[in-house]
């Protein structure tokens, strides 16, 4: 999805290109050098097989990441990560996905596809779409962050849990705006988040019945949890029930089982039928009387800015969002305790101490990066009836000049905040501002971060069109193509401090045509320390090529990056997951021919005239080995 379409930043913090101008003058880059309550929940996760295996996983991790300055056994015998053959340019700007020769895919659970098999299907006829009743049955629209959570062994069978981002009116109803409540709720249940069980059946995936499978949506019950949770600010004057999530853009994995999903441009879909003035908060989180064109608001009052008894429903949203995807009767949880922003994704690992620590990208421009560090050892936390998101700090990075950084704690007992915020819960309710008072450093729309084996957080800088003044690193003002960005921590990721670097400018790939990139958005650094990167939003030309957004695999140590991957015309490629043994990826392709069938048919064949439809890819090596390799 392109967001890079407005800043509400007005703080006037110094800038990162300003930061960066002053670092990268001394620095080369690698493109160029080479619970329904918290107790039941987790009491019922500590007792299940998937926690002992994460468990387990989580500490190998932690392990890994304590070792300074190493990678993988591959790593350091010299190997090379990727040996495979790359797509060209030639093939990766078409109406259907392109992947390398040495690889093979198929489609997995596009849009419209029965939660449970047998129940109502859509598939693309452009002449009849599915009712509300029946969209909440269905896999939602705008695939995008997911996880793969293991059943059994786990290489063939398991729960999928994935993000529906968004759908515009046009793709969804087939026309312009909603003309009833009816509309409002297809549209609605066509957001948030779906739970299903998969299977290789007869050499092919696909879903099967399952108990666990579930549709969570725009009305589903939700619960809060945290400093937040009982704050005025969450409370309207109607008295009604939390409900719902939207805009769920990337996710999480938790290392006790469970699933992170992220709320992120929210401010769209609520707008004002009558007068209404924005508040200093509300305009820094991008309210306006219009919305993004949804007119949810139109018919639904919970989404109208302008109704006092709904006032504060747009505080409900905008947080991450906790699933069990092994209990289907679990009510999702919003973690206040990680704070209030258009979160792209929630990357956690397990720090010094075994503290879960969670990485968070603000993706707006000119927005923030951010971390929460849990109070203690997560498994001590949950031993005793406590989640590890609910008690904590919440930081905000700081980029100094000299390639050092500092985490600046966002709790009211920083003097920074004392003066302007009531309480902790409106610290974490206006995070945005908070992040403003304490001088946290602009970003260029923070998106993805991954945490790599040997330590290093990497997070992808989409754009900026709004950059007015060219740097030596990277002399295109504005920036339409983006950079990634990595750090490593003091105290193994728990510190208060940390160095960082720049990763790989994207123009810096645009002369070798295996590599070429824009606009870097999806990420995933795997147990080798190969980097995942997909994209979305301006391509590079490549021997007269407009590429489409893609898929490539980067190797840090030798600086090579090869194409893996190509979508389809005006699509984005998002979320990635693998199966235990890595040797299945899936990975999501959002808004192909951004809704047009004139454009693209996918995953109908071209020239169906079937509506394009989002859709899961699950890609495989033909030899079987390792994804990416």
């Amino acid at each position: 999805m392109i967001h890079d379409n407005g800043s509400s930043n007005r703080s006037g913090n110094r800038s990162f290109e300003d930061v960066l101008r002053a670092r990268m003058s001394r620095r080369n880059v690698l493109a160029r050098g080479a619970a329904l309550s918290a107790t039941g929940f987790l009491a019922a996760l500590a007792g299940n097989k998937l926690f002992t295996q994460e468990a387990t996983a989580a500490t190998a991790q932690a392990a890994g990441d304590a070792v300074e300055g190493t990678g993988t056994a591959i790593a350091r015998q010299g190997g090379s990560l990727i040996n495979f053959s790359f797509v060209r340019a030639a093939d990766g700007a078409g109406a259907t996905p392109s992947i390398s020769s040495d690889y093979q895919y198929e489609v997995l659970i596009p849009w419209g596809t029965p939660i449970q098999p047998g129940g109502p299907a859509y598939n693309g006829e452009p002449n009849r779409r599915p009712t509300a009743a029946q969209q909440a049955q269905q896999v939602g629209i705008g695939h995008d962050g997911m996880w793969f959570f293991p059943i059994g062994e786990g290489n063939d069978h398991g729960m999928l849990a994935i993000n529906h981002e968004f759908g515009d009116n046009t793709h969804i109803l087939g026309k312009e705006a909603p003309e009833s409540l009816e509309d409002v709720r297809l549209s609605q249940h066509a957001h948030g988040a779906s739970v299903v069980e998969i299977r290789k059946v007869n050499g092919r995936w696909q879903n099967v019945s399952s108990s666990n499978a579930r549709r969570i949506h725009v009305n589903t019950p939700v619960t809060f949890s945290g400093p937040a949770a009982n704050s005025r600010l969450l409370r309207t004057a109607a008295g009604n029930a939390p409900l719902g999530t939207v805009n769920n853009c990337a996710n999480g994995k938790t290392p006790w089982g469970t699933y992170l999903t992220c709320e992120e441009n929210f401010n769209g879909y609520f707008g004002a039928t009558g007068a209404w003035t924005p508040t200093e908060a509300q305009a820094r989180y991008g309210f306006s009387a219009g919305g993004a064109g949804y007119n949810w608001h139109v018919f639904d009052p919970r989404f109208d800015l302008s109704n006092p008894r709904y006032a504060n429903e747009e505080n409900r949203f905008g947080w991450v969002v906790e699933i069990d995807p092994m209990n289907a009767s679990q009510t999702p949880v919003k973690r206040t305790a990680l704070g209030r922003v258009k979160h792209e994704n929630a990357e956690v690992v397990v720090g010094q101490g075994g503290r879960a620590v969670v990485y968070m990208g603000d993706d707006e421009r000119f927005d923030y990066i951010y971390k929460f560090v849990s109070d203690s050892n997560w498994r001590s936390m949950i031993a005793r009836g406590i989640s590890p998101l609910d008690q904590g700090k919440l930081y905000v990075a700081k980029f100094n000049d000299d390639g050092t950084g500092n985490w600046i704690e966002l709790t009211i007992n920083n003097p920074a905040l004392r003066a302007k915020f009531a309480d902790q819960a409106e610290v974490l309710t206006y995070t945005r501002l908070a992040a403003d008072a304490v001088g946290a450093t602009p970003m260029d729309r923070p998106e993805w971060i991954s945490a790599g084996p040997n330590g290093d957080v990497y997070a992808t800088l989409t754009n900026n069109t709004r950059r007015t003044e060219a740097t030596p690193p990277n002399p295109q003002a504005p920036n339409p193509f983006g950079h990634i960005i990595k750090w490593r921590d003091s105290n193994n990721h728990v510190g208060t401090t940390f160095t960082w670097d720049i990763f790989v400018l994207a123009t810096d790939t645009h002369s070798t045509e295996k590599s070429a990139f824009g606009s870097p958005d999806g990420l995933w650094a795997d147990p080798d320390g190969r980097l995942f990167i997909q994209t979305d939003g301006d391509q590079p030309e490549v021997n007269g090529v407009k590429l489409n957004d893609q898929m490539l695999v980067a190797d840090p140590g030798s600086g090579e990056i090869r194409r893996i991957f190509s979508g389809v015309t005006a699509c984005e490629v998002t979320g990635i997951t693998v199966t235990p043994d890595r040797r299945t990826m899936f990975v999501n392709l959002q808004h192909p021919g951004d809704g047009d069938p004139a454009l693209t048919n996918f995953p109908a064949p071209q020239g169906s005239g079937r509506i394009p439809r989002d859709a899961t890819i699950v890609i495989t090596r033909k030899n079987g080995g390792i994804i990416g390799s």
